[in-house]
């Protein structure tokens, strides 16, 4: 009998089901204690956790266990240890102690430091996260963790974000009290909505841009695109809806509340959106998300690709970040209600969020920069490097009236009628949906569709959480000694929407008009990543991390380093396979191909002088014009990638490789995607875009 959906969901997780079954209560009430009201772990707890945990992991056939952690990479990271352990006699016990359970020690000079951790320097600590279940993922007991180093630096993403939800969960109290109301912790949530490509594993093996760098360097668009707006909600391949069915299945056992799977916009791309959750476990879930989707689909004999632009001229993958904040007790403090203007804690929330990213848009930024992103960002499919926010028509016409101080009329629930008797009626939603825009407010939360498909979302939830918590925080200083509330809150949203009213934009993101409006607002526009980086030294970021001991200056100058020298060797990396490609694969290719064009001409001229080879001559000079362009677009690219990697000044030697080296490299591309065009299929090394894109 097959098991039921209900039966197979969180079975592979140690959730608060499973521990309030099996603990001991005193043990399961301490244990809750430590998670939500911050009570210190008694070490003898820790070790009645850790002894039925193994129990449990066991009896799910596990024998290993691992603290499961978010390096600086931006993946994950595990090491596996067995439950084993040798008694006299030559046998063994198997056993996992308190110890095991709360602390490890991986390596931390081997992964991404910034400086933080010399070679000799090795040492480092993982510390369990218990607000995210441990779960069972081949046989393995996986516990997340925070990972820091000797010194008690962050190492990781996972340590900022958990951080930064106790600072937004602390101001966030504090402005709640003084509406009367006394919570325990306001959660951060997070709904990560996730886009991918499919492609067959054999097209992907003979690609070796994709085997390396994840996207294609090198392909000519084909005949037929995106153009005839076909896919998106089209009917799913078969193939691809039984990868989907197996994927929803693995991520309900892990307790992933997987909900809505679509075909994209682009051929070939999807989506998968899942129920919101507290960040940091929405965040553990969208790794494994990530993980799983490369898994499964090589068992379908599908290759998972989540670069953001891993196919040139149609649309890329985001990951779209739903953030939201509520109460213990299950309040969305982003919840308009029946009449937004006279809900005057709603709108405290929003103006301490419309002037967090204002404040801190070009931190806000950095958090999704990258090499990949770099490519997607703006190109009429994803929101332009300018931050905004999109309010709707609703909410704007009460942010004009309380910055006018002019009356406030709400407009009437229109009524959608469809013009068919037999179908309902309904509301029209207060606010629309812009898919320009890069932070919108999408009726009870703000939907942040700047991060990338690959991307780990910690960074750009611990800038938002942070900024957020700073205007709570100025806000609840002025407010506790205020003598008329009411009217010092009215005044401060106001005086909020009167500094801050240039982040509010409800247009077309992908206009030029719109750039030079907001180059007259005076907002941000870093285009592309070592210009965004700079963001992570600037004062006042700083000291808006270390205000709330989010991130020490040591800590952010890490990063900084972490993410120049990243961006300059995916670069690199990408540079030298396209060189690879170019001179191995696509040279010799053409060779060939004009080698038999030649030949035929030579035969047709054997047999008849009377006989036009026009048209062989013509392909011919193409070919060769064409070989001529490619060679010395090679010796070009070859050139600027020799003079940024003899750079020693890595911020200098990634500006670089983004104004000297990726310029090169479309040169190249060009050269080659020409060539593709004119080149027989049967001479030609890779599968062609048609090929991989509309497989059936």
């Amino acid at each position: 009998m097959a098991v039921s959906i209900t039966e197979l969901y969180g079975s592979k997780t140690f959730n608060d089901s499973v521990m309030k079954e099996r603990l001991p209560s005193p043990t399961y009430k301490a244990l809750r204690a430590a998670i939500y009201e911050h009570k210190p772990l008694d070490p003898e707890v820790a070790n009645v956790v850790a002894s039925v945990m193994k129990r449990w992991a066991m009896e799910q056939g596990a024998t290993h266990y691992t603290h499961w952690f978010q390096p600086l990479n931006g993946i994950t990271s595990e090491k596996h240890d067995s439950f084993v352990s040798p008694v006299s006699g030559g046998a063994a016990i198997m056993e996992f102690k308190g110890k095991e359970l709360i602390k490890g020690e991986p390596d931390a000079s081997s992964f991404p430091n910034g400086g933080l951790r010399a070679t000799c320097e090795a040492r480092g600590y993982t510390s369990w996260d218990p607000t995210s279940y441990a779960f069972i993922k081949d046989d393995v007991l996986c516990i997340p963790t925070a990972f820091c180093s000797y010194t008690g630096e962050a190492l990781d993403k996972k340590t900022p974000l958990l951080r930064s939800m106790d600072a937004l969960s602390n101001q966030a109290r504090r402005i709640l009290k003084l509406f009367g109301k006394d919570v325990s912790y306001v959660r951060t949530t997070l709904g990560a909505e996730q886009e991918y490509f499919l492609v067959r594993k054999e097209d992907y093996k003979d690609r070796l841009d994709l085997i390396w760098t994840g996207r294609t360097l090198l392909g000519a668009s084909p005949s037929k695109g995106q153009e005839l707006e076909e896919h998106y909600f089209g009917a799913i391949r078969t193939e691809v809806s039984e990868f989907m069915k197996d994927l929803d299945e693995e991520l309900w056992k892990l307790g992933i509340p997987a909900k809505t799977k679509h075909n994209e916009v682009a051929p070939c791309q999807h989506e998968l959106a899942p129920v919101f959750e507290m960040a940091n476990v929405a965040v553990d879930h969208n790794m494994l998300t990530m993980e799983l989707m490369k898994k499964v689909a090589d068992r379908h004999g599908l290759v998972c690709l989540l670069h953001e632009k891993p196919f040139d001229g149609v649309n890329g993958s985001g990951k779209h970040n739903n953030w939201s904040i509520s109460t213990d007790t299950g309040v969305n403090l982003l919840e308009p209600g029946d009449t937004p203007k006279e809900n005057l804690q709603f709108l405290i929330f929003l103006a301490a969020i419309i002037k967090a990213v204002d404040e801190y848009a070009d931190l806000l930024r950095a958090t999704v920069a990258s090499p990949g992103n770099d490519h997607r960002l703006g190109a009429n499919e994803a929101p332009p490097a300018i931050i905004s926010i999109f309010v709707g028509e609703e909410l704007e016409a009460v942010i004009d009236s309380i910055a006018s101080n002019s009356p406030y009329a709400a407009p009437t629930k229109l009524k959608m009628d469809l013009g068919v008797d037999v179908l309902p009626t309904f509301s029209k939603d207060s606010t629309d949906r812009n898919r320009t825009s890069p932070f919108a407010f999408t009726g009870n939360k703000f939907e942040f569709r700047m991060p990338g498909s690959s991307q780990n979302l910690s960074d750009a939830d611990t800038v938002l959480n942070t900024a957020v918590a700073k205007s709570l925080h100025d806000y609840a200083d002025e407010l506790e000694g205020a003598e008329d509330f009411e009217s010092a809150v009215i005044a401060l949203i106001k005086r909020t929407i009167h500094d801050h009213r240039r982040v509010i934009f409800n247009g077309d993101g992908y206009t030029e008009a719109w750039e030079k409006e907001a180059e007259r607002r005076g907002l941000p526009n870093a285009k592309y990543t070592p210009l965004a980086m700079k963001a992570l030294l600037a004062d006042k970021n700083i000291r808006l991390m270390e205000q709330f001991g989010v991130l020490t200056k040591t800590e952010m100058h890490s990063r900084y380093e972490v993410e120049i020298e990243h961006y300059s060797k995916v670069i690199n990396i990408e540079a030298l396979t396209m060189l690879e490609m170019l001179r191995k694969q696509i040279m010799p290719a053409v060779a060939g191909y004009s080698s038999e064009v030649a030949s035929a001409a030579a035969a047709k001229q054997a047999v008849s002088d009377k006989l036009s080879v026009r048209s062989e001559t013509r392909l011919l000079e193409k070919l060769s014009a064409g070989a001529d362009e490619l060679s010395d677009a090679i010796d070009a690219l070859q050139e600027a990638v020799d003079k940024a990697t003899a750079e020693s000044d890595e911020p200098a030697k990634s500006y670089l490789y983004h104004d000297a080296v990726l310029p090169a490299m479309e040169k190249a591309r060009k050269a080659s995607d020409t060539l593709e065009r004119i080149c027989s299929e049967d001479y030609w090394p890779l599968p062609s875009y048609s090929r991989m894109l509309y497989y059936v």
